[in-house]
């Protein structure tokens, strides 16, 4: 019964403005020798067990992931550079100095010292043999992290297949180590600049979604977790957060923000779109197998809380759960599956 005397009250007030005076006159005139009215039928939902999602939708962008600066290690001037969008695989040139190629390794771990006969174990040894016996080149056997003879002879044939001095040694600066194939997204240096600043930005070459959040949304950016994608063009398909940064902020209209790179599960959802803005829906969480009802059968109490008004006018206090799609979880004394309740949707 509120609910109606809220809802007439707001009618009046509105049709007062527009010549709503003539029409109450029209009302209250044809009701002169009529019957009493009879009251409006209440709408009425079930109480339905079910599973709840809480999801945030928000918006992306489909491409390549997010770009890094690549910077050259080498000395001398550049004399060669690849085209933007280029991708690059193992052992391919990136760019050349002094007209000599600077190829691509394969790695988490760059190189931090020559490589040389008679120098110390370490990891980066072991980068560089696994990049030779990838390309062929595997006088040393099993790659370990050891720089022997057979090192120094399978680095010898790697230059020479790739016209370089072949000492049988390595410096840290004449291959780029990167932790795959990567494609050209812009060209920072051109063609004479010295060989030791940044070269270019790059990004993976796998179809990727960038994703920028506020820091208050930290909860979202959960590496591994799974995401709904809706593309353009594409059928809808689902991904998974590969890798969050954050981005600086400068302390006055530009704020710090949370750069999420989510993989495309499947590429074919993706093909023959460059790129575009993509719907990404993040699931915040879940239940299951809890009562719900529309979110409009809730009842605000004069007491504090809420409760459901039930379809023979009996009002239920309830406790309100999850929200999500329009349903909210609920729970209360007497509340039972496929109980109806009043409800405004």
């Amino acid at each position: 019964m509120k609910r109606k005397v809220v809802i007439t009250a707001i009618i009046a007030a509105v049709l007062l403005g527009t010549g709503g005076v003539v029409v109450l006159t029209r009302v209250a005139s044809s009701q002169a020798n009529a019957e009493p009215p009879k009251p409006d039928p209440v709408k009425t939902a079930p109480v339905k067990k079910t599973n709840l999602a809480d999801q945030q939708s928000i918006s992306g962008q489909l491409g390549y992931g997010a770009e890094r600066a690549l910077a050259g290690r080498k000395g001398g001037t550049i004399t060669g550079l690849p085209d933007q969008g280029a991708v690059i695989d193992r052992g391919k040139a990136v760019y050349s100095a002094d007209a000599k190629p600077v190829p691509l390794f394969y790695g988490s771990l760059p190189l931090y010292r020559d490589l040389e006969a008679g120098m110390p174990n370490g990891p980066d040894v072991k980068v560089v043999e696994e990049n030779l016996s990838a390309l062929g080149f595997k006088d040393f056997g099993a790659p370990d992290e050891k720089f022997t003879s057979y090192t120094a002879a399978a680095i010898k044939k790697w230059q020479k297949a790739n016209g370089l001095e072949q000492n049988g040694k390595l410096g840290q600066g004449d291959v780029v180590v990167q932790p795959g194939a990567i494609r050209v997204s812009s060209l920072v240096a051109q063609l004479g600049a010295p060989a030791g600043g940044e070269v270019m930005k790059v990004t993976g070459t796998e179809r990727a979604v960038t994703v920028e959040l506020d820091t208050n949304k930290q909860r979202l950016a959960k590496i591994g977790e799974k995401v709904e994608l809706s593309i353009p063009g594409g059928k809808p398909t689902t991904g998974t957060i590969q890798s969050v940064t954050k981005t600086a902020g400068n302390g006055m209209d530009q704020k710090a923000k949370l750069v999420l790179t989510i993989s495309v599960d499947d590429a074919a959802a993706a093909e023959g779109v460059d790129s575009a803005t993509v719907s990404t829906v993040f699931t915040v969480g879940k239940k299951q197998n809890v009562l719900a009802v529309p979110i409009g059968a809730l009842l605000a109490l004069s007491e504090g809380g809420y409760g459901v008004e039930t379809e023979d006018r009996k009002i239920i206090k309830v406790t309100v759960g999850l929200f999500a799609k329009g349903q909210v979880e609920v729970s209360g004394d007497g509340l039972r599956e496929g109980m109806k309740v009043v409800t405004t949707e």
